[in-house]
């Protein structure tokens, strides 16, 4: 396939899932109707965070799916949809736990419903309670029904139990990371570079690559040595991506990636730039500015100045070229077929694009 054709099945693909999704989601408010205008208002705005996504985690459960025969689109996009309403649960629950109103520069759940109850009299600290409430259950929301469309994607019992097996994985593995997070900020030191990618790899590398991968390749009956060899590709692939994120965290253009280059280094964030820093001379005056609550645009700067300065961003990007490259080689052993490979490829190369 070229460029354009891959654009194309890419975009039917989306659509197919696109379309679970709003069924889903056209039912749930439908039932919600009866129990009051505050819970039909609450599905509206969670189908609305699940709007407007790449919806990467479906492409890899539908690439996987039909590079190895697979030919029920309906099902493989139920499941696709599956993972995709599992992420909107953990972004939903990732905001509440970081304390944050707003996401891509727009009110998130908690944001919606926080100022909704300032507009109805609530003060500050009764509208944020009010907001953050309501994010958990959206999110719990997301969550259980991301297991219920396995149960509905009409597959066969031994395949449904092997996907939520999956799906259960791919939610204990992020709690993890989840939990390993927070506990940085609370330690209060600079963790290991492993200890960095053990906790990115759990917390969004597993949920997003490698278990939409496996699930994709159960769908389609594929070996049990297809099925490890495509959990192996999606971890090292999910752990470039994350380092170049935060690569891109810092160091990326805002209009590309629709995120501020200022708030990692505001809040501090413990990536693999900051590890490596830890080490250097140049230490002495990024640790000062870390965590600043206030950073302001001059300070950043000299901030990402001293972290490629110091060889930290250098790094980082040769980390995630290893990663990357290392990905690329478990697609080389002779049980992939080759339309799988020419599926994943663009994967770990749109990864490694984003590396300078």
């Amino acid at each position: 396939m070229d460029e354009a054709d891959l654009l194309a099945a890419a975009q039917e693909r989306q659509a197919q899932v696109d379309a679970v999704l709003e069924r889903f989601f056209t039912l749930a408010i439908r039932r919600a109707e009866p129990l009051g205008d505050r819970y039909t208002s609450l599905w509206r705005v969670l189908e609305s965070n699940t709007r407007g996504g790449k919806r990467f985690r479906p492409r890899m459960v539908m690439s996987a799916y039909l590079a190895l025969g697979g030919r029920d689109t309906e099902a493989a996009a139920c499941v696709g949809a599956a993972f995709e309403l599992l992420h909107t649960a953990l972004i939903v629950h990732d905001d509440v736990i970081d304390h944050d109103f707003v996401r891509r520069g727009v009110p998130n759940i908690s944001g919606t419903f926080r100022d909704e109850a300032a507009t109805r009299g609530a003060d500050e600290r009764l509208a944020e309670h009010f907001g953050t409430s309501a994010a958990v259950i959206a999110g719990d929301l997301a969550l259980f029904n991301s297991y219920r469309l396995i149960d509905r994607s009409g597959v066969s019992d031994v395949v449904r139990s092997r996907l939520l097996e999956v799906m259960d994985e791919a939610l204990f593995a992020s709690a993890a990371g989840e939990l390993i997070d927070v506990d940085f900020a609370v330690d209060g030191g600079v963790p290991r570079v492993d200890d960095i990618l053990t906790m990115e790899r759990l917390k969004t590398a597993v949920y997003s690559f490698e278990c939409p991968l496996q699930a994709g390749a159960i769908l389609a009956g594929a070996s049990e040595q297809t099925v490890t060899t495509l959990a192996d590709f999606g971890r090292d692939i999910g752990i470039a991506y994350q380092i170049v994120d935060d690569v891109l965290g810092v160091f990326g253009s805002e209009s590309m990636t629709g995120k501020t280059t200022v708030g990692d280094l505001r809040e501090g964030k413990r990536t693999v730039l900051i590890a490596y820093a830890r080490s250097t001379r140049e230490w002495a005056e990024i640790a000062p500015l870390l965590g600043k609550p206030d950073l302001d645009g001059a300070e950043a700067e000299h901030v990402r100045a001293l972290l490629d300065g110091c060889g930290a961003r250098a790094f980082a990007e040769g980390l995630a070229r290893y990663y990357g490259n290392r990905g690329l080689a478990r697609l080389a052993e002779p049980h992939i077929p080759s339309a799988l490979r020419e599926e994943l490829h663009p994967v770990a190369d749109a990864v490694l694009r984003r590396v300078r």
